[in-house]
């Protein structure tokens, strides 16, 4: 066995003191290296929580000769774009590697790293240990490190990093979060495979609408945007674009300030991952670990002022056509809800509904149905009808007393909105204390609930009944249940929506317990009665099922709910609209 030494470049003393933030940069950078090593193929392996394996990263590149890893490998702080150009050699990418010291990333995780490369019929392994590193005192050319030279088939190429001896003060990312991250970096190059344990990520890991733009800016020349607006930014830790230059990522991703603008919703702002390539970015406007670039340069204010402003004009564009898409899924109930209106009160209805959409974008479906919901039943009242109608008169007015009504608007808006909320919590605090009641009957709660469906959920608010369903009811309740059969006479309620959609409800006693049985006599219910309206769903409501069977009921058509739980969740969804609308 031979030896080997590291041979020193001028700029080591400057660079040494960089450090790397996180265990996920130092990967990033060795994954970088194998980028330019013109790798196609890159695997990483994570060891299992509290066992003593390595974390393996394997490529197939070009991988080094000997020589080459003496002059080149072990030259610290030696700049491979100075050696080699700003091109790789084979599949002329842009070189990402610029400080010759993305070698050191392993010894960030792991106090000892073997590093095996092979290239030309031999195979290189080289040992490099964190401790011999820190005994040398910096001087880092006396240093002997293990290197062996022996053969290996003609086909081999590549360089495998086997790191051991995890520094049990860093914590290791997850393989989905690795995933995750590394995807935004490399999911979408062409010719570049990288898995984690041995789960590929590609650009199919970020989805949503992807939209690219290039420009020729005054100062920073050609300057090429591409980002991904995420269908589900759920998981995404740090949302924003990615600068960089020759294809080297700088520092953390940002928004250029979107996120302070008021008119456009963090919700969507969230949701942003991409990139923002700028090669006229020089070394000047950067600082010297590459964490950020220079606020203060002329190149960099301009490239962040037009992406700001491509940025925004996007998703202002994205808002307005994701609420309209939000209000045409309800249009249909909105519409029939509206007609119960008088007609001089449809106008301002419609007008604030597009503004509740607007406020309460990006909240979960059955949230916005729930302000839906609330927004019409206000416009029933008086006094709100009676602001709208002053603001439509002040229009001719001086402007501080428009400016002035448009103020009491918002007041009002948010007043009757709470207003009405807190309204809804005190019949649920009565109808609790009815469904309490041992002595309680179904009649009692059905007559309650008839007129309250919200209470099941914002889906059933627009469901209601009309006399030919009532009559119905009574006919086939009264022919299958008289005699010496009344006393099993079913509480049943019949009601459809404007999309003649059909919901039986049975109610039950408070004091009932649900069974299998239940079940079972409310679709015999329905199967007498779906000949004559088609397809229904059923409620049955009463004492909730036991967790033994409830998994049986929990089916699209038939669900079985108990008065408290259902009761529980309305009020969990009204005490959220109070305090969204108290906090703003």
């Amino acid at each position: 066995m031979s030896s080997a030494q590291f041979r020193v470049d001028p700029r080591l003393a400057s660079l040494l003191g960089e450090s790397y933030r996180s265990v996920t940069q130092a990967l990033r950078e060795l994954v970088d290296n194998a980028w330019d090593a013109d790798s196609q193929t890159v695997r990483i392996t994570l060891p299992d929580l509290l066992s003593n394996e390595p974390l393996v990263i394997e490529d197939d590149g070009c991988g080094m000769t000997e020589e080459q890893l003496r002059r080149e490998y072990l030259m610290i702080a030696s700049d491979r774009r100075s050696r080699r150009g700003e091109r790789t050699e084979l599949l002329n990418r842009p070189v990402r590697g610029r400080k010759g010291i993305g070698k050191f990333a392993g010894l960030v995780v792991a106090s000892d790293m073997i590093v095996e490369t092979r290239r030309d019929s031999k195979l290189c392994r080289l040992h490099v240990s964190k401790e011999l590193l820190t005994e040398s005192k910096g001087d880092l050319e006396r240093i002997d490190l293990p290197l062996e030279v022996s053969k290996c088939s003609d086909s081999e190429h590549g360089t495998t990093l086997v790191l051991s001896g995890i520094n049990g003060r860093f914590s290791l990312p997850q393989p989905e979060t690795l995933k995750e991250r590394l995807a935004l970096e490399y999911g979408r190059l062409e010719n570049f495979s990288l898995s984690v344990n041995n789960e590929p990520l590609s650009h199919s890991d970020i989805k949503g609408e992807t939209y690219s733009t290039t420009i020729e800016l005054p100062m920073a020349g050609r300057v090429s945007l591409r980002y991904t607006l995420l269908s589900d930014p759920k998981g995404v830790k740090q949302s924003g674009i990615v600068t960089r230059v020759g294809g080297k990522s700088i520092g953390n991703p940002t928004l250029f300030g979107i996120e302070d603008d008021d008119q456009v919703p963090r919700k969507l702002w969230t949701r942003i991952v991409g990139e923002i390539e700028a090669d006229g970015i020089q070394d000047e406007d950067i600082t010297s670990d590459w964490g950020s670039l220079f606020d203060d340069s002329r190149v960099v204010q301009e490239i962040k002022d037009w992406a700001k402003s491509r940025l925004t004009t996007s998703l202002n564009e994205t808002f307005t056509k994701e609420v309209s898409v939000a209000k045409a899924r309800r249009q249909k109930e909105i519409n029939e809800a509206l007609s119960r209106l008088p007609e001089n009160r449809r106008h301002f209805a419609t007008k604030h509904l597009d503004r509740a959409l607007r406020r309460f974008y990006g909240e979960s479906e059955e949230r916005i149905d729930v302000v839906v919901s609330l927004i019409l039943d206000a416009f029933e009242k008086d006094e709100y009808w009676l602001v709208c109608k002053q603001i439509d008169k002040a229009r001719d007015s001086e402007i501080a007393v428009f400016a002035e009504a448009l103020q009491d608007f918002g007041l009002v808006d948010m007043a009757c909105m709470i207003r009405q909320a807190q309204r809804r919590l005190a019949f649920l605090d009565d109808l609790e204390t009815l469904a309490r009641k041992a002595e309680t009957l179904e009649a009692e709660m059905h007559t309650a609930l008839e007129n309250n469906l919200w209470v099941f959920g914002p889906g059933y608010s627009l469901m209601s009944s009309n006399r030919t369903l009532k009559q119905t009811i009574e006919s086939y309740t009264n022919s299958k249940y008289h005699g010496s059969r009344a006393k099993k006479r079913p509480d049943l309620f019949l009601s459809q929506n404007v999309l003649q959609e059909y919901l039986l409800i049975e109610f039950k006693r408070p004091s009932h317990a649900l069974t299998r049985s239940d079940e079972s006599q409310a679709e015999s219910y329905r199967d007498d009665l779906t000949p004559k309206f088609g397809r229904m769903s059923i409620l049955v409501v009463g004492n909730k099922a036991s967790s033994a069977i409830q998994s049986q009921y929990n089916r699209d058509d038939v669900l079985l709910l108990g008065y408290e739980g259902v009761i529980s969740t309305a009020r969990t969804q009204l005490q959220w609209l109070i305090r969204e609308l108290n906090v703003n």
